[in-house]
This record gives structure tokens, C-alpha cells and sequence, in this order.
């Protein structure tokens, strides 16, 4: 599976961790239904963190689609929240 990080890259993610990064989206969702900043935040952090420690970067020069699309690293909970209220979250 192909994840990008906006703003960052792309990286090859392992399907293992799947669960993992719908779990966290699950989450995330929570804490933006909650207005709980602090939580998205460490939430947003963790996804992010997942992803660049479990996958392997994608060469800059190699264009690939992206199965999943995260939003920048230092999205704001009101980006997100607009985010959120026009895409489908990961859990469909």
C-alpha cells in the first residue's frame, strides 16, 4: 500500500499495519467530534509517526498513486475538522 504524507512523501506501508492506522483514524475523528485538541494532536502525531517508522520511503523521482493521502504533519484541528466534513475517513 502506497500512504502519502503531504507536504513530506510517499511510503510503502505494510498491510500489517493497517489496523493500526484505521484504529488511530477512528480516533482522530473522536477527538475531532470532541474538540479535544490535545488529543487529535498526539493522535496526529502517532499516525504520522507510524507510518514513517513502519514504511519505506518512495523515491522522489518515482510517481506512484497513493491509496491513502494524509493531510501536512502540522495540520491545525480546524483543518482537519474541514477535512474530515468532505472526505470519507479510513475506516470508511
Amino acid at each position: 500500500m502506497i500512504v502519502r504524507i503531504a507536504t513530506e512523501g510517499q511510503y510503502r506501508f505494510p498491510g500489517t499495519f493497517v489496523d493500526r492506522l484505521k484504529e488511530l483514524d477512528r480516533h482522530i475523528v473522536e477527538a475531532l467530534a470532541k474538540e479535544d485538541q490535545a488529543g487529535f494532536h498526539k493522535l496526529y502525531a502517532e499516525m504520522v509517526s507510524l507510518v514513517r517508522k513502519e514504511g519505506t520511503p518512495v523515491p522522489h523521482d518515482q510517481i506512484m498513486e497513493s491509496e491513502i493521502i494524509l493531510p501536512p504533519p502540522d495540520i491545525t484541528m480546524k483543518e482537519a475538522r474541514d477535512l474530515f466534513a468532505h472526505n470519507e475517513p479510513l475506516h470508511g
